[in-house]
């Protein structure tokens, strides 16, 4: 069947119409489960996940040797890449989210009328989330695990380069609701890798899918972002910025501006444009460039950072729009606060930007006039994950203002309803 699906769109568009249906009914045990059977669900599937991680493993080494022969990137690797270390990682994850506060049925707020109604804001799940992703086979971990505790159903649907290691790792995550007494719909992986499936999840699955979240590149986020029939929780890229202050600690701006970038080059929170303010240039700039230098970045600048640093390649108005995603940085020197805030409002995608000063006044205007999901003072753009924020995990980051933004966790996973209890009131 999967052989004719993979090459027939009619049977592409059955088999997935069948799987929305069945995460439709699945939602709905789902959205009533306890606490309880939720978390006992998410224990027994980062159990499999180490029992299991050998096969992980063993999937994943086809999906590397696979991408070992086509032309991929460095970052696109690194993110494919299980090791013993990630898969154990991924189980702590799921641990980690069964430790959280379940959100549903949490009461968000209560009130009052005069006319003795007592109303209450209270969270309930989003329904069935779509989640289309590239390469992190991690994400279907993550995925899964943060939609059942938000008490949705879910189908997910991986790249194709990393479609062995997601299976096996989906394989856990069906065990843990089995064991648990929950519905194996509750988490379905699509089983074709033609884009067609994409096209039918993006339509909405009868009315079936409720949420698209899609995480990858920004072919995918921009076909997602024009295409799909229902809500999209997403970020088209990264471009994140370290601004560093007149008034900022040399050693603590050289340590931090060197972690943003590098520490893994790769991923969506990394640092790709150094705004240094030019009444530090002759203090600061060299000390931070030589470290980056030193480290393995290589380092593209304004006019003015050529001069004052010639190592330095000089940047072109593409690289401040560039998510490098490698050990890259674009440079420049601004007017202080009121120059770093400019460049951030026009090269920005509004995802994270971190500002590294000791002037307090500076720091304030920072955070109220800079428009990002995510800001950050004195730490690394690196921190910028649902994991380092308490959340357990993320589904993604959001950067739009409707509904989620940021770190997209098991609260951003839910809805509202509003409970109003009376006592025999009638409207005149």
């Amino acid at each position: 069947m999967l052989t004719r699906a993979d090459s027939n769109t009619t049977d592409i568009a059955a088999l997935m119409a069948d799987m929305g249906a069945r995460a439709k009914a699945a939602s709905r045990p789902l959205a009533i489960a306890s606490t309880a059977q939720k978390n006992a669900a998410l224990l027994a599937m980062a159990e499999a996940i180490i029992d299991g991680c050998s096969d992980i493993l063993a999937a994943n080494d086809a999906d590397m040797e696979a991408a070992g022969k086509a032309d991929l990137t460095p970052a696109f690797k690194d993110r494919l890449k299980l090791t013993e270390e990630r898969v154990h990682a991924m189980a702590d994850g799921i641990r980690a989210i069964a430790g959280l506060p379940d959100p549903v049925g949490s009461v968000m707020a209560a009130w009052e009328r005069p006319n003795g109604l007592r109303i209450e804001r209270v969270r309930t799940p989003l329904g069935v989330i779509g989640v289309i992703y590239e390469s992190r086979p991690n994400v279907t971990a993550d995925a899964g695990a943060l939609c059942l505790k938000a008490g949705n159903a879910v189908i997910l649907r991986g790249g194709s380069d990393s479609a062995n290691s997601s299976r096996a790792i989906h394989a856990c995550l069906v065990s843990g609701l089995e064991s648990a007494g929950l519905p194996a719909d509750a988490v379905q992986l699509v089983p074709v890798t033609d884009r067609a499936a994409v096209g039918e999840m993006l339509a909405g699955l009868d009315g079936a899918i409720d949420v698209i979240v899609p995480r990858g590149g920004r072919g995918l986020v921009e076909r997602v972002q024009n295409d799909a029939r229902v809500p999209v929780f997403a970020h088209l890229e990264g471009l994140c910025h370290v601004y560093v202050d007149r008034s900022a600690d040399i050693d603590m701006a050289r340590s931090i501006a060197v972690n943003a970038k590098m520490r893994r080059t790769g991923i969506c929170g990394a640092a790709e444009t150094l705004l240094v303010d030019r009444a530090a240039a002759d203090t600061h700039l060299a000390p931070i460039l030589d470290a980056l230098h030193g480290s393995g970045c290589e380092v593209r600048g304004d006019t003015n950072v050529c001069k004052l640093w010639p190592k330095a390649a000089p940047a072109t108005e593409a690289d401040w729009m560039t998510e490098y995603l490698g050990p890259l940085i674009s440079v420049a020197l601004v007017d202080g606060i009121d120059g770093a805030i400019r460049h951030i409002a026009d090269y920005s995608s509004s995802h994270t930007e971190a500002v590294i000063a000791e002037d307090e006044a500076v720091v304030e205007r920072f955070f109220n006039e800079v428009d990002s999901a995510i800001l950050l003072h004195n730490a690394s753009t690196q921190f910028a994950d649902g994991g380092e924020f308490g959340m357990g995990a993320e589904i993604g980051i959001a950067t739009g203002k409707m509904h989620a933004r940021g770190p997209v966790g098991v609260e951003q996973l839910t809805s509202f309803k509003y409970r109003v209890h009376g006592t025999g009131q009638i409207r005149p």
